[in-house]
């Protein structure tokens, strides 16, 4: 059978030279202040390092059996983009690093949890969850990047990191997919299991890490317990981060999905044009991109 593609209106472009000031002066807790917020996504990038090299071992797992010229290249184009963001976090996470948090010791849990999976499981199980977490990634930088309040108060330069992962992982976001449905031939239910598999494991790593991090910032445990509320309320409140996110995420379970499906996204052509205007300024185009959200 052939293998087809549904291909987007935005290339997969490799960016090498993007650079944030990382080594800049910084605020610990750069999210506004927030401790809770802050260390949320801080949690999320100790991941991140170990987690992209994850997906491309396992789309790379049927590189060979690849037919279609077009994914071909993305697959190629998707894992030099994967490789670029886990170098970028790896400078934003040796920051973490100097301000007492262990991202040496989470990095090697993670690796070593990582590397038993992929012995444990078929290549198709891994697979489907690097598809899972591409969407999840991906359906973020939908929702929080289209919303100008979201990262109002968080410090340009780490704003600008994840708008351009965000804007990465929607020009790739497809790719993972693709090579599931068609390559590996999985089915439905391995599609969606895996997903609700990593709808829980993912979070749950994520707020394991923030309290540890939480801790190292020398919070007692009432102060700890107060930003748990507020923060957890920020996260799944009624008017809160991930409420928008619900209807994208759900689309995932449709028998006929398919990435490519949720369209265009204005802060992707806001970004693309900002960062060609600006010679390649990553933070420029972070602005510019946060700036014309509504």
């Amino acid at each position: 059978m052939k293998q087809t593609t549904i291909t987007s209106g935005y290339p997969i472009v490799p960016r090498t030279e993007v650079d944030f000031d990382l080594d800049g002066d910084i605020p610990r807790h750069w999210f506004g202040g927030d401790p809770f917020k802050t260390r949320f996504f801080d949690a999320m990038s100790t991941l991140f390092p170990e987690g992209e090299k994850f997906f491309i071992s396992c789309v790379r797992d049927y590189r060979d059996q690849i037919r279609d010229p077009e994914l071909q290249q993305q697959v190629k184009d998707f894992m030099r983009q994967e490789a670029q963001h886990g170098r970028i976090h790896k400078q934003f996470n040796d920051r973490l690093q100097a301000q007492g948090i262990r991202v040496d010791r989470i990095e090697a849990k993670t690796r070593s949890l990582l590397e038993r999976i992929r012995k444990l499981m078929p290549a198709s199980f891994t697979l489907a969850q690097t598809a899972a977490a591409e969407h999840m990634t991906s359906i973020m930088a939908h929702s929080f990047f289209e919303r100008q309040e979201v990262f109002a108060d968080a410090d340009p330069r780490i704003r600008a990191m994840y708008i351009w992962h965000g804007v990465e992982e929607i020009e790739h976001k497809a790719v993972a997919y693709d090579v599931l449905k068609n390559v590996a031939k999985a089915g439905y239910f391995l599609r969606v299991g895996v997903m609700v598999y990593t709808s829980v494991m993912f979070p749950l790593h994520v707020f394991l890490i923030l309290r540890r991090m939480l801790k190292a910032d020398g919070f007692s445990f009432g102060q700890r317990l107060g930003l748990w509320a507020r923060g957890l309320r920020w996260l799944y409140g009624w008017n809160g981060l991930f409420r928008p996110l619900m209807g994208h995420y759900f689309a995932y379970y449709r028998p006929g999905f398919h990435p490519w499906q949720d369209g265009e996204m204005l802060t992707y052509q806001r970004w693309a044009s900002a960062y060609a205007q600006n010679g390649g300024d990553a933070v420029a185009a972070g602005n510019a991109a946060h700036a014309g959200a509504a």
